[in-house]
């Protein structure tokens, strides 16, 4: 975990920005439901590219700062705790 939580670091990175909402609409529903504020995950994307394309990372006063494993995303305990509960889902889950 410490050489992840290094490299995501390094980039600017939160472990929860590498998740695709493409490919899993629950976390497609949790990032719809988070003010853009929160988030932020496209603008740390954008700039994890451009440092990589340039073979660079984050000054190291910046990436003290960092906090790769504060998460954002709550769907996954959310959806288990429904289930548990037996809810129905919130929305229809198909594959994109």
């Amino acid at each position: 975990m410490k050489a992840l939580s290094t490299r995501l670091k390094k980039y600017g990175l939160r472990y929860d920005d590498l998740y695709d909402p493409i490919y899993d609409l629950d976390i497609k529903e949790a990032l719809s439901r988070l003010p853009h504020e929160i988030v932020d995950a496209l603008q740390r994307l954008k700039r994890a590219m451009d440092l990589s394309m340039k073979h660079e990372y984050l000054p190291d006063s910046l990436q003290a700062m960092q906090t790769p494993f504060r998460s954002y995303l709550q769907m996954k305990k959310e959806r288990a705790e429904r289930e548990s509960l037996g809810a129905l889902p919130l929305y229809q889950r198909t594959i994109p």
